[in-house]
């Protein structure tokens, strides 16, 4: 039986200032409590009661959409966040006050059944865009670290057979428009703008409702892996070994041979879970951003056409073939990424994962401090995939000196397919 789309007769357009009453619960980014700024309400279930455009979900919102088409779900059914609290407590630093720190979350995205229960018992619709819980990972690389000695379980963090105790955090992104704007040194009515053009006028309350501040994005977010105690990340005496990562779903999860994106994960992984064995805190923040964030169609094209490159799949091409097919070599824009550090409290990364000077200049210039800078290892990156690291290392990325062990050799003539990292 299929459920009724209970939805009203006729649509109401809310698109222009004064199209219908005051915005009910105004957000006062920055403000110091939760209460204080506002709930953040993407609701579609009562749009009366909406302050920001856009949908919870993201890219999810779509599919919710499909399904209450197809008559599978209820347009007006409200999630029950009963026992759907943080297992894990994040607590809030000054970062979470300040309008300029976090303006790609919500930094009060967890705790909105606990902030805004009044709200939510009289029938408002207000959901959280962050959630924490405790899972273990199992990777058949850990089992093989264990089994060749690099890695030794303890049975707290790390437990025979592989699996590893960590803590997770789901983050959907929010953003804070003016603040956005001044992120990117752009006026807030271009960056508008640009916004409604350029995602084929889906969101018109862009360029029509200056009055709302806040977007809800349909893209992906971040998952956040914390290894050892999460309190320790915000403490000035604790020390942090951290790797950021962009998505590269081919590598990631299907193991490919041509990049270095998973064993470079899995290097990461590897130093959290060595370093918090031994009072330390390990730290994975896994970013939704496949391709360089254009795309896994891009990335494929690109592929192909450095494939078929007269002069064979070279270094020096390496990001122009990119560039060629997309316009753009690389539209990550770190820029964004530290904002999840800030919400964390992290102020240093003692071990940086990464050889990404994006990421790393990105992270300095948001006043996380970096110490050591961890290349990954010659004996893990695959055959195929040394073009890419000469060319990300012409491109400025870190790389060690002699001094600290040379890691490449001969890689003249060699291919890559990969344009992740």
């Amino acid at each position: 039986m299929t459920t009724p789309l209970n939805r009203a007769s006729h649509i109401r357009l809310t698109s222009h200032p004064g199209a219908g009453a005051p915005v009910r619960f105004p957000i006062s980014w920055g403000a110091p409590t939760a209460r204080e700024r506002g709930p953040v309400i993407g609701s579609v279930t009562r749009p009366s009661d909406r302050n920001v455009i856009g949908a919870y979900g993201g890219a999810y919102a779509l599919y919710r959409a499909l399904a209450v088409a197809a008559g599978a779900l209820n347009p007006i059914q409200r999630p029950d966040l009963t026992d759907t609290a943080p297992v894990v407590d994040i607590p809030a630093n000054p970062a979470w006050r300040d309008p300029a720190a976090i303006v790609a979350l919500d930094p009060w995205g967890h705790l909105v059944g606990e902030a805004f229960a009044d709200e939510i018992g009289e029938g408002v619709d207000i959901r959280p865009t962050i959630a924490v819980t405790r899972a273990q990972l199992t990777m058949a690389e850990v089992a093989q670290a264990i089994d060749k000695g690099r890695l030794v379980p303890d049975g707290a963090i790390l437990h025979p057979g592989g699996a590893v105790s960590v803590t997770k955090i789901a983050i959907d992104p929010v953003w804070h428009l003016p603040g956005i704007a001044r992120r990117f040194q752009v006026a807030e009515p271009t960056l508008r703008r640009v916004l409604f053009e350029q995602t084929g006028g889906i969101y018109p309350e862009l360029v029509t409702r200056p009055d709302l501040a806040v977007f809800l994005p349909p893209i992906g977010g971040a998952t956040v892996y914390i290894f050892g105690d999460p309190a320790r990340l915000a403490d000035p005496a604790g020390r942090v070994t951290c790797r950021v990562h962009d998505e590269c779903n081919g590598s990631d999860v299907f193991g490919s041979d041509i990049c270095t994106c998973r064993p470079y994960l899995i290097h990461g992984i590897e130093e959290c879970i060595r370093d918090a064995q031994t009072g330390s805190v390990g730290l994975v923040v896994y970013n939704r951003k496949e391709g360089r964030a254009l795309g896994e169609v891009t990335k494929f094209l690109v592929y192909n056409a450095r494939k078929r490159a007269a002069a064979g799949d070279t270094a020096d091409a390496y990001f122009e073939r990119t560039e060629c097919v997309a316009g753009v070599q690389d539209a990550r824009f770190q820029e964004l990424m530290p904002d999840v550090f800030h919400w964390l409290g992290v102020t240093r990364i003692d071990r940086f994962v990464s050889m990404s000077n994006m990421k790393y200049e990105a992270l300095i210039n948001a006043g996380v401090a970096i110490g050591e800078r961890v290349a990954i290892p010659d004996d893990l990156v695959p055959a195929d995939a040394h073009v890419e690291i000469e060319a990300k290392k012409a491109a400025g990325y870190y790389a060690p000196t002699p001094a600290d062990g040379a890691m490449l050799g001969d890689v003249r003539g060699r291919g890559i397919d990969d344009v992740s990292d």
